[in-house]
């Protein structure tokens, strides 16, 4: 339980990520000594420690609302959404004695504002979403090469043919082609899922928002071994409560399931896959007692 305050933690966001020894490591927005949030960690036995305290005041990242991703040599890296030398968010590293760097500030044409966590490609290259900023103000895709030289692989365009403010993580292929969603834009203006290739050649495989479809997804989407994704909007849907979709690797969409307020209302987090097939998430609404439910979709 984070008690807030200027010694722990306060309002975590976002997953957790587990090492190899059952520890766990995870942000929150807000606490710690400064109050622009912290990284923790919670030991195997349940002890909690605060790793890091964000000190924003021009240098520093501000309010942590991702998740973490470590590499092989046990050093956490995340982005922040504030802050930094422009005030437009940052990348950090936290290596594994706790030593905070920041490797990158966010500036606008640069993109601003990232919310979701990174992904890391065997050579340690980093790479993750702005919701804003870039060459049209409606964020981007970005490479943060080993090196530190951050490169903007995308800028979304928006209107009804692009995607804009991409607040989700990325999903990778085995040919380095990148999926993702943005949570407007599209040709329905709800929202879009997206495929950028290795090349850097970025196509809408499926706008959001027509008929009963969902609207506004806002969580990573998962790939299976056929090429299938699957994710979730929080909004709309035949029953009105947000949706469980399917996209073929043709971008034909499925809805999978609808919810309607009784077994789950607006799932805003991600989704897990077993080995079976069977998907697994939470609605932050809903359920038997209208505080939100854990489904499972076989």
């Amino acid at each position: 339980s984070f008690a807030g305050g200027t010694s722990d933690g306060a309002n975590p966001e976002a997953p957790l990520i587990m090492d190899s020894a059952g520890n766990l490591y995870g942000t929150t927005e807000y606490g710690g000594q400064y109050n622009y949030g912290t990284v923790f960690k919670i030991s195997a036995d349940g002890t909690e420690s605060v790793l890091y305290s964000f000190a924003g005041s021009g240098t520093d990242g501000e309010y942590p609302v991702a998740g973490l991703v470590m590499d092989g040599a046990g050093d956490l890296y995340g982005t922040t959404a504030n802050g930094g030398t422009a005030g437009e968010g940052t990348v950090f590293k936290i290596s594994g004695g706790g030593t905070e760097s920041v490797l990158y500030s966010f500036a606008l044409a640069a993109g601003s504002n990232p919310a979701a966590a990174l992904i890391i490609d065997s050579a340690g290259n980093l790479y993750g979403t702005t919701t804003a900023g870039g060459a049209h103000g409606d964020g981007t895709v970005f490479e943060l090469s080993a090196a530190g030289t951050e490169s903007v692989l995308y800028s979304f365009s928006g209107g009804t043919t692009d995607g804009s403010k991409p607040a989700a993580a990325l999903v990778m292929d085995g040919a380095g082609n990148f999926y993702g969603t943005t949570e407007s834009g599209g040709a329905y203006g709800n929202g879009a899922a997206f495929e950028l290739s290795a090349g850097g050649a970025e196509s809408i495989l499926h706008s959001f928002g027509q008929g009963w479809d969902g609207i506004s997804p806002s969580a990573p989407l998962i790939r299976d071994s056929s090429g299938n994704l699957y994710g979730t909007t929080p909004q709309s849907g035949f029953l009105g409560g947000g949706t469980v979709f399917k996209l073929a690797a043709d971008g034909t969409e499925t809805i999978v399931h609808s919810f309607s307020g009784t077994d789950g209302q607006n799932p805003v987090g991600g989704l897990v896959m077993d080995s079976a097939g069977n998907v697994y998430g939470t609605t932050q609404y809903g359920g038997a007692n209208g505080e939100g439910a854990v489904f499972e979709i076989n």
